[in-house]
Protein backbone atom coordinates (compact mmCIF):
# COMPACT_ATOMS: atom_id res chain seq x y z
CA UNK A 1 0.00 0.00 0.00
CA UNK A 2 1.54 3.52 -0.81
CA UNK A 3 2.07 6.83 1.02
CA UNK A 4 -1.34 8.31 -0.74
CA UNK A 5 -3.13 5.25 -0.77
CA UNK A 6 -6.86 5.72 0.24
CA UNK A 7 -7.08 5.02 3.78
CA UNK A 8 -3.62 6.34 5.45
CA UNK A 9 -4.07 9.57 7.12
CA UNK A 10 -2.28 12.83 6.13
CA UNK A 11 0.04 12.70 9.45
CA UNK A 12 1.06 9.17 8.54
CA UNK A 13 2.29 10.19 5.55
CA UNK A 14 3.84 13.26 6.67
CA UNK A 15 5.84 11.16 8.98
CA UNK A 16 6.74 9.07 6.25
CA UNK A 17 8.09 12.02 4.35
CA UNK A 18 9.76 13.72 7.15
CA UNK A 19 11.83 9.96 8.04
CA UNK A 20 12.57 9.77 4.26
CA UNK A 21 13.77 13.33 3.88
CA UNK A 22 15.85 12.67 6.96
CA UNK A 23 17.38 9.72 5.21
CA UNK A 24 18.29 11.55 2.02
CA UNK A 25 20.03 14.68 4.03
CA UNK A 26 22.26 11.93 5.49
CA UNK A 27 22.43 10.07 1.78
CA UNK A 28 20.97 6.84 3.01
CA UNK A 29 18.39 7.10 0.36
CA UNK A 30 17.45 9.31 -3.59
CA UNK A 31 16.14 12.53 -2.74
CA UNK A 32 13.07 13.38 -2.09
CA UNK A 33 10.57 14.43 -4.40
CA UNK A 34 7.26 16.17 -4.33
CA UNK A 35 5.39 13.17 -3.97
CA UNK A 36 7.51 12.40 -1.34
CA UNK A 37 5.77 14.78 0.91
CA UNK A 38 8.39 17.72 -0.25
CA UNK A 39 6.50 20.37 -0.85
CA UNK A 40 6.82 21.65 -5.13
CA UNK A 41 8.94 24.48 -5.73
CA UNK A 42 10.37 24.48 -2.16
CA UNK A 43 13.02 22.21 -0.32
CA UNK A 44 10.48 21.78 2.32
CA UNK A 45 8.35 19.04 3.68
CA UNK A 46 4.83 19.36 3.79
CA UNK A 47 4.25 19.57 7.77
CA UNK A 48 6.28 23.15 8.01
CA UNK A 49 4.48 26.04 8.41
CA UNK A 50 7.32 28.21 7.46
CA UNK A 51 10.16 27.45 4.58
CA UNK A 52 13.49 29.33 4.12
CA UNK A 53 16.06 28.25 1.16
CA UNK A 54 19.45 30.44 2.22
CA UNK A 55 20.99 29.26 -1.21
CA UNK A 56 17.92 30.81 -3.36
CA UNK A 57 17.52 33.93 -0.51
CA UNK A 58 13.90 32.66 -0.51
CA UNK A 59 10.74 31.71 2.10
CA UNK A 60 7.64 30.69 1.78
CA UNK A 61 4.26 30.11 4.16
CA UNK A 62 2.91 26.75 4.40
CA UNK A 63 -0.42 25.61 5.75
CA UNK A 64 -1.44 21.77 5.62
CA UNK A 65 1.07 21.61 2.39
CA UNK A 66 -0.31 24.59 0.30
CA UNK A 67 2.04 27.69 -0.06
CA UNK A 68 0.00 30.70 1.01
CA UNK A 69 2.97 32.89 0.74
CA UNK A 70 5.89 32.93 -1.19
CA UNK A 71 7.98 32.91 -2.58
CA UNK A 72 9.24 36.33 -1.17
CA UNK A 73 12.76 37.48 -0.96
CA UNK A 74 14.69 37.41 2.18
CA UNK A 75 18.22 38.47 2.98
CA UNK A 76 19.78 35.36 5.61
CA UNK A 77 23.08 35.36 7.43
CA UNK A 78 26.57 36.18 6.51
CA UNK A 79 30.18 34.83 6.55
CA UNK A 80 30.76 33.87 10.24
CA UNK A 81 27.17 34.63 11.22
CA UNK A 82 25.37 31.92 8.79
CA UNK A 83 21.19 31.45 9.56
CA UNK A 84 21.10 27.90 11.00
CA UNK A 85 20.19 25.06 8.93
CA UNK A 86 17.85 22.24 10.30
CA UNK A 87 14.47 22.19 11.42
CA UNK A 88 12.66 24.76 13.94
CA UNK A 89 9.83 25.29 16.01
CA UNK A 90 8.49 29.31 16.52
CA UNK A 91 9.09 29.82 20.37
CA UNK A 92 8.46 33.68 21.03
CA UNK A 93 7.03 36.80 18.98
CA UNK A 94 7.38 40.48 19.84
CA UNK A 95 5.96 43.02 17.58
CA UNK A 96 8.38 46.09 18.30
CA UNK A 97 11.13 43.74 19.21
CA UNK A 98 14.60 45.47 19.84
CA UNK A 99 18.49 43.93 19.79
CA UNK A 100 19.99 43.48 22.63
CA UNK A 101 22.74 42.43 21.14
CA UNK A 102 22.97 45.19 18.57
CA UNK A 103 22.68 48.70 20.48
CA UNK A 104 18.54 48.05 20.49
CA UNK A 105 18.69 47.66 16.66
CA UNK A 106 14.98 47.43 15.78
CA UNK A 107 13.65 44.03 14.90
CA UNK A 108 10.04 44.94 13.68
CA UNK A 109 7.42 41.78 13.41
CA UNK A 110 10.58 39.41 14.87
CA UNK A 111 9.57 36.04 14.91
CA UNK A 112 11.75 33.94 16.65
CA UNK A 113 12.66 29.69 15.78
CA UNK A 114 16.69 28.95 16.42
CA UNK A 115 18.84 29.31 19.17
CA UNK A 116 20.91 32.34 19.68
CA UNK A 117 18.30 34.68 19.40
CA UNK A 118 17.51 33.74 15.24
CA UNK A 119 14.49 35.41 14.03
CA UNK A 120 12.06 36.04 10.74
CA UNK A 121 11.60 39.85 11.37
CA UNK A 122 11.76 43.45 8.56
CA UNK A 123 14.81 44.44 7.73
CA UNK A 124 17.36 45.03 4.54
CA UNK A 125 17.64 42.63 1.86
CA UNK A 126 20.53 43.94 0.19
CA UNK A 127 22.95 43.33 2.90
CA UNK A 128 23.95 39.87 5.03
CA UNK A 129 22.13 39.65 8.40
CA UNK A 130 23.80 38.61 11.71
CA UNK A 131 21.95 35.26 11.16
CA UNK A 132 18.46 36.31 11.27
CA UNK A 133 16.12 36.00 8.06
CA UNK A 134 15.41 39.43 7.19
CA UNK A 135 12.06 40.33 5.27
CA UNK A 136 10.61 43.15 3.85
CA UNK A 137 7.52 45.10 5.83
CA UNK A 138 4.83 43.57 4.40
CA UNK A 139 6.50 39.89 4.17
CA UNK A 140 7.64 40.01 8.22
CA UNK A 141 4.25 41.28 8.78
CA UNK A 142 2.54 38.44 7.09
CA UNK A 143 4.91 36.11 8.95
CA UNK A 144 4.52 37.44 12.17
CA UNK A 145 0.83 37.00 11.68
CA UNK A 146 0.35 33.73 10.47
CA UNK A 147 3.20 31.78 12.26
CA UNK A 148 2.21 30.86 16.69
CA UNK A 149 4.56 29.07 19.22
CA UNK A 150 5.26 25.85 18.43
CA UNK A 151 4.88 26.11 14.66
CA UNK A 152 7.51 24.19 12.83
CA UNK A 153 10.50 25.90 10.69
CA UNK A 154 12.45 24.38 8.49
CA UNK A 155 15.61 26.47 7.06
CA UNK A 156 17.41 24.63 4.14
Amino acid sequence: MGAHSKGVSFRARAAVALVVSGLAAFGVVGTATAGDGIIDGTPCSVTTRACVDIASKQAWLIDDGEIVRGPVPVSTGGEGRETPRGSFTVDWKNKDHKSTEFNGAPMPFAVFFAPGGIAFHEGNLHTPSAGCVRMAYEDAEAWFEFLEPGDPVEVH
